[in-house]
């Protein structure tokens, strides 16, 4: 991998995490025109992954602080609440990740086909949402938290949005705007974390270089560095989109990326 894609990739992997356009699907492509392979380069894809959890931190702080403060305390507070919620919204990407990584990883190796269908997915999730006008909710709730993880879990698919996924799934049962994507933001950090570990511990056992592929620390770098900072730019860029109610835009882009990509796969 040079250089130059190594930063197109890390720019790519830090805007789309957060935009409603799928990381996986965009990096799916991406690799396929740049002829890279994802498994034969596991560091860079650590790398650019923890950059834009790294970005969400500096991003939300204050969200992040205010929460760290409040579960201190110890008793039952709305801090404790949120964080019960972001650890409900887990539980479905955890089983997931448990018992079908492997299931997972041969869906991503098979083609773009799937990627093209899944945008399309995308779109039909955020054109729906777009259009829904369920009774609004003051606060998201245990049971809306697993319906989001749900989503969340769905979207381990190359081409179906994780942010579009959760945050179309909180606007059609009926919470508000102003909380979904920051709660979308903040329950996506410790799966990535998680996964990451997991990554890791593959990378420690079969050794550094073979996973490292023929990247080099430079394109590493690079990427990372281009992965956090399209990361803030894009996590801003998205809470405020979502307030707005915008969401129908990126509807019709996956749409047609979608179309293009099952056209040419």
């Amino acid at each position: 991998m040079s250089d130059l894609q190594a930063l197109i990739l890390g720019i790519l992997q830090g805007l789309t995490e957060y935009l409603p356009v799928s990381s996986s699907g965009h990096l799916a492509i991406a690799a396929a025109l740049f002829g890279v392979d994802g498994e034969e380069n596991l560091a860079f894809t650590i790398l650019v992954h923890v950059a834009t959890v790294l970005s969400t931190l500096v991003v939300l702080w204050r969200e992040v602080a205010w929460l760290f403060k409040g579960i201190f305390k110890w008793q039952m507070n709305d801090e404790m609440r949120y964080m019960l919620n972001i650890i409900v919204s887990m539980i479905p990407v955890g089983i997931v990740g448990l018992f079908f990584k492997d299931k997972v990883e041969e869906i991503f190796g098979s083609g773009l086909l799937i990627v093209g269908i899944m945008l399309l997915l995308t779109a039909s999730l955020l054109a729906f949402s777009y259009y829904a006008r369920p009774r609004q909710k003051e606060s998201i709730s245990l049971r809306d938290a697993f319906i989001i993880g749900i989503a969340q879990a769905c979207a381990v698919m190359p081409g179906l949005s994780r942010s579009g996924s959760t945050i179309a799934t909180g606007l059609l049962l009926g919470n508000k705007k102003e909380r979904l994507a920051q709660f979308s933001f903040l329950m996506v950090i410790p799966p990535i974390l998680g996964e990451a570990l997991l990554d890791v511990v593959k990378m420690m056992k079969v050794g550094v270089a073979s996973v490292a592929g023929d990247t080099s620390v430079s394109a590493l770098a690079i990427g990372f560095a281009a992965a956090f900072i399209a990361g803030c730019f894009a996590c801003k860029w998205m809470i405020n989109i979502v307030k707005r109610g915008k969401l129908v835009y990126f509807a019709i882009y996956c749409a047609i990326v979608g179309i293009v990509t099952i056209l040419l796969s």
